[in-house]
């Protein structure tokens, strides 16, 4: 068999394709005006159009996604924030005073004494907030949260006059501008804070801590005043600012176990920043050219909003060789829970980096990548020479014991969060990461795993005592979310040495683990949580679910699972009480794994519902005991998993898109494989597929599309295929190549935002 282009095709079968030059298709080429060179050196017949190629089309769409504030937001889960993966601030009336606060705190300030555990000893610590103090009484605001510039923009009216603000941060800098007009001042104060754990305000602290040294103050010869925070643990806090006219420009630094590189830091950002407006320079570069990375717009005017101040708060929370997350993210308030959490937290927090095509956030592989030795000193000494874990908690340095199977312990969130890393892997295809840190992490992660694997009677693996993540009641054995880790950590490690061409000795077991090791415990109501313990009462994890999703070991591409997925996933939420938003945004995933996108926005739309227990509060920010990072991002995954999917090796265009919604755009998203998607759909239907290869990987496509098929490459041949059934169709592309999918008469290829049919208020105060 050979392909229209003449060259021999290995595929048994093909797509019928459509004509390559004529017709309909013919009469919507380009002009020749429009077309540009193919691979092959002639021009293109085909080309995608994007309505989104100026930074006026961007800022004019974004602008629509703003946050507004009418009223003065008097909690942090209702103002404005800003941040650059490090420093981070969020904006609101300070309590029970005539004053705007401006938070002032940074991922990398923490305690360094690990004898008092994550939550006291080695705990994010907050430093400090300036206040903006108007002369009259505060009555009105009108602020804007531009998502395009990353920028807070506006003015306060008092009954003395008007303050016009502006305010961003870049590059470790908050920069202020602020222009009085009436009979109002420009008035800051810089209140430091005490470094002390946010957990305080739950508990005491524990036998033996003492509190830090307190702050000291002084000002430099040039003006700049600067706050410095000793630690009891060694290193130091320096927060410095300094005020020129109508700006001011704040820097923390921190360092540990030095007490000088802090203070030279801070200055050092200050000096590099020199003024507002070169530093907002800057910043709107590095901002204009993150938004274009990838596209999507939707209906829903509050949730596409929602979306894309998610996209802003992730890349204002991490950065790619940052500090991976704590719950918080930069923007540190009082909080049970001023750590690194590693059993969901942190896992949900970075799901939508991939999709939305922003592997420079990835602070968390980075993380494990810097991190190897502490995972090793993590696990009891017996087991330090091939073994490797996490805790619960941690700091930034992953910092935190891990306990033994057979004690109840909670044991596998490591081999959890390299299940992130591997995602971000499939999204790159970079071999770097799967060699230098997928592979020799989880290698050790599933080795700790394998020093308690005992045979039972049955002839099957078990592992004894465990804890399902936060449930109250612990299974003797054959915890859920540790057999779906140990099976999914084998398959990936053998997937992994056979890419790498490495010989393990370790392949045996490998594969001795998935012949032997037991099932997954399950009752007439599904997934239970382990052997002997059903799930009996309501509880806002699904880890017993884990291998539903996202590891995808269970699936419903699985016809024989189905019955038991869908009756697993109805009992989670049939016993209430318990959950919380991410239990709805987990749903939402679930059931758009399953291809019903009506039941999946229905769970989604719990989380947005202010009657909901736990709901999205108005900046999109989300709180429980304290603030709780990873909720809302989750959304954004749970929205990306109804437009696409790419589990499986398959990529999944528009599996799950609720009824209500009848035009979608993808452009550039980016799925397992290291494709871009780009899609269109219109009226309920699908009307094109592009895909372009970033590594030359096998190409999968379920594309939803009926009728005849057209399959064009870039430079018009038909594409080599191989319909695999099931609405499946295997295409051969290149790395750095396009093709084109559709049906019927060639569409109008253009990728533009859709209209609005849900209208829906901005999020904010407005």
């Amino acid at each position: 068999m050979t392909s229209q282009s003449g060259h021999p095709s290995p595929l048994p079968r093909r797509a019928v394709i459509g004509t390559a030059l004529g017709g309909a298709a013919a009469a919507a080429l380009p002009g020749p005006a429009h077309a540009e060179s193919a691979p092959n050196g002639g021009r293109r017949p085909w080309r995608l159009r994007s309505a989104m190629t100026t930074d006026h089309a961007w800022a004019g769409f974004l602008r629509d996604q703003d946050l507004r504030w009418t009223r003065l937001p008097t909690r942090w889960y209702e103002g404005p924030f800003l941040g650059d993966g490090l420093l981070g601030s969020m904006i609101y009336q300070e309590p029970d005073a005539n004053r705007i606060r401006f938070t002032v705190q940074h991922g990398r300030v923490q305690d360094h004494r690990p004898q008092f555990g994550s939550g006291w000893g080695t705990c994010r610590l907050p430093v400090g907030h300036l206040t903006l103090d108007p002369v009259g009484t505060i009555t009105a605001v009108d602020w804007r949260l531009s998502l395009w510039n990353a920028e807070l923009t506006g003015t306060v009216t008092t009954t003395a006059g008007t303050l016009t603000l502006s305010a961003l941060v870049h590059d470790e800098v908050l920069a202020a501008r602020v222009t009085a007009d009436g009979g109002e001042q420009v008035s800051w104060t810089f209140h430091p804070e005490e470094a002390v754990s946010p957990r305080r305000i739950q508990e005491a602290p524990p036998a033996g801590y003492t509190a830090n040294p307190p702050w000291t103050t002084r000002t430099t010869t040039d003006g700049t005043e600067q706050v410095l925070q000793p630690l009891s643990g060694g290193g130091l806090t320096a927060t410095s600012y300094r005020r020129t006219g109508a700006e001011l420009l704040l820097s923390v630094g921190h360092s540990h176990p030095s007490d000088s590189a802090a203070e030279a830091d801070s200055l050092r950002n200050l000096r590099r920043a020199t003024s507002y407006r070169a530093l907002r320079r800057r910043h709107l570069r590095w901002w204009h050219a993150f938004y274009p990375k990838s596209f999507v717009s939707f209906p829903d005017q509050r949730l596409q909003s929602f979306h894309w101040i998610q996209l802003y708060k992730v890349a204002s929370a991490s950065r790619a060789g940052g500090p991976v997350m704590a719950t918080s993210g930069p923007w540190l308030e009082p909080t049970p829970w001023p750590a690194v959490w590693w059993n969901l937290n942190v896992q949900l927090e970075y799901w939508l980096i991939h999709g939305s095509n922003h592997p420079e956030l990835d602070a968390l592989a980075t993380t494990l990548r810097q991190n190897q030795e502490q995972l090793v000193a993590n696990v009891p000494a017996a087991y330090r020479a091939d073994s490797s874990g996490v805790g619960r908690s941690s700091d930034m340095f992953a910092n935190r014991e891990v306990g033994r199977p057979g004690t109840g312990a909670e044991t596998g969130d490591l081999t959890w969060a390299l299940h992130n890393v591997w995602l971000s892997y499939r999204h790159s295809m970079d071999e770097s990461l799967l060699r230098d840190t997928i592979y020799p992490v989880l290698r050790r992660a599933i080795n700790y795993y394998l020093h308690f694997l005992t045979p039972g009677g049955d002839g099957r693996l078990h592992l004894p005592s465990t804890l399902s993540p936060e449930y109250p009641v612990v299974p003797p054995q054959d915890t859920n979310y540790d057999l779906a880790l140990i099976r999914w950590g084998c398959r990936t490690l053998l997937d992994s040495a056979e890419l790498l061409g490495v010989d393990d000795e370790s392949i045996p077991r490998w594969q001795e683990v998935l012949a032997r090791l037991t099932p997954y415990p399950v009752d007439d109501n599904g997934f239970m949580i382990g052997a002997g313990t059903p799930y009996a009462q309501s509880h806002r994890h699904y880890s017993h679910l884990l291998m539903v999703y996202p590891l995808y070991l269970v699936n419903w591409d699985q016809p024989e699972n189905r019955e038991l997925i869908a009756r697993s996933v109805a009992h989670w939420h049939a016993l209430t009480g318990a959950h919380r938003g991410y239990s709805y945004t987990g749903a939402a995933s679930l059931y758009a794994m399953m291809g019903d996108g009506d039941t999946a926005i229905s769970y989604l739309r719990k989380f947005f519902d202010p009657t909901t227990r736990y709901p999205c509060r108005a900046n999109t920010h989300y709180t429980e005991a304290g603030p709780v990072i990873e909720t809302p991002l989750s959304a954004s995954q749970s929205l990306h998993d109804m437009f696409c999917q790419s589990w499986g090796g398959v990529i999944r265009v528009f599996p799950a898109v609720p009824s209500d919604w009848a035009d979608v755009t993808l452009h550039d998203f980016r799925t397992e494989g290291a494709f871009l998607v780009s899609a269109v759909r219109e009226a309920g239907t699908t009307r094109f597929i592009r895909i372009r290869s970033l590594a030359g990987e096998p190409l999968k496509l379920r594309h939803g599309l009926g009728g005849t098929l057209t399959v064009l490459l870039d430079d018009g041949t038909p594409a080599r295929t191989h319909d695999l059934g099931d609405g499946t169709l295997a295409i051969e592309l290149p790395r750095g190549r396009e093709v084109l999918v559709h049906s019927g008469p060639r569409p109008d290829l253009v990728v533009a935002p859709v209209a609005v049919g849900e209208p829906g208020p901005a999020w904010g105060l407005p």
